[in-house]
């Protein structure tokens, strides 16, 4: 509740990859406030009390939530893997497809299309219902063919999507930090560029071009007479300063920049971590359970897989700070 508050109140938070978290936090929010509150009588009477109707909309909303949940992981760590492995052209993406809302609902509609419509219309497809009266479960709980299905698209595939996003983030990290270059690294933003308008020469000035000149030569088209207001005369100062300049200021930027990126994977890293280890349990006891007709698996058991599912919910607000 908290990240959402500070998200609404705080203009600054509103960037792109903010805005995913956002998507994280929503989902892991409604997990605490319905489907925890309505699932707790169920667990310890083992009777549903709440009719049939609550019951699969119940259902709906914990496949949904948790499914988005993860989801929203996988779009965290594909935002981090852009901005960190392809920084310039991530900072210059425009249009819909860099729209972050977009992104969120798609992320909304996957997550509903896997299990919902299968949660709603099961019954009707299959002619009878294989639920008991006072329970409330999925009519696909014991068939392993959805089960390993389902499970590899909402488990196995985004656990192996992270893990290869993280490793290139990483991977990237340390190549740059090793070869001490500004390859494939973010340049400094374009807020701190007006210094470097100081290295073009003023309007009805000629010299001859030079290194410091061909270094910022892409950034003439931009040029403004407004912006050489407080600069320096081009004599006052000589190319091989100016160029000593701007090299020092961008690597300070990058190794800035770098440290930072680093300090977020190790983050998005755990978060990762506790996502797998709280979602390996209790996927593999589905698709073994389903193999084996509910027979193989005391429900105890089912029971501590299934609150370690919802335990990644409650944990995740705990880790968002992390990646700030």
């Amino acid at each position: 509740m908290l990240v959402i508050l500070a998200f609404i109140t705080d203009r600054n938070l509103r960037h792109r990859s903010n805005y995913y978290f956002l998507n994280l936090a929503i989902s892991d929010f409604a997990v605490g406030v319905f489907c925890m509150p309505l699932y707790i009588p169920y667990a310890l009477t083992g009777t549903w009390h709440l009719g049939r109707s609550l019951c699969k909309l119940w259902l709906v909303m914990d496949y949904l939530l948790c499914t988005t949940s993860v989801f929203s992981i996988v779009l965290i760590s594909y935002d981090r893997f852009l901005s960190v492995t392809k920084a310039v052209s991530y900072r210059a993406q425009q249009g819909i497809t860099s729209n972050p809302v977009i992104k969120m609902v798609a992320v909304w509609v996957l997550a509903f299309l896997l299990y919902c419509p299968a949660i709603l219309f099961w019954e009707q497809v299959a002619g009878y219902s294989v639920v008991a009266v006072g329970q409330c479960y999925a009519e696909f709980f014991d068939n392993w063919y959805f089960l390993l299905g389902a499970s590899t698209l909402e488990f196995f595939a985004p656990l192996l999507s992270v893990t290869y996003f993280n490793v290139h983030i990483f991977h990237n990290i340390q190549r740059c930090q090793r070869r001490g270059s500004t390859q494939d690294c973010e340049p400094p933003r374009r807020r701190s560029l007006s210094w470097r308008f100081c290295f073009l020469p003023r309007p009805g000035a000629s010299s001859p071009p030079s290194e410091a000149e061909d270094s910022v030569s892409s950034l003439t088209k931009s040029w403004r007479p407004a912006a050489m207001a407080n600069c320096p005369s081009p004599k006052q100062t000589s190319p091989t300063a100016l160029k000593r300049d701007f090299s020092l200021s961008f690597r300070s930027r990058t190794g800035s920049k770098l440290q930072r990126d680093k300090k977020r994977a190790k983050s998005l890293a755990i978060i990762v971590c506790v996502f797998a280890v709280c979602w390996a349990p209790y996927s593999l006891l589905m698709i073994i359970r389903g193999a084996c007709q509910g027979t193989c698996i005391h429900n105890s058991l089912y029971e501590i897989t299934f609150w370690l599912l919802w335990l990644n919910s409650s944990l995740n607000p705990v880790l968002y700070p992390l990646c700030h």
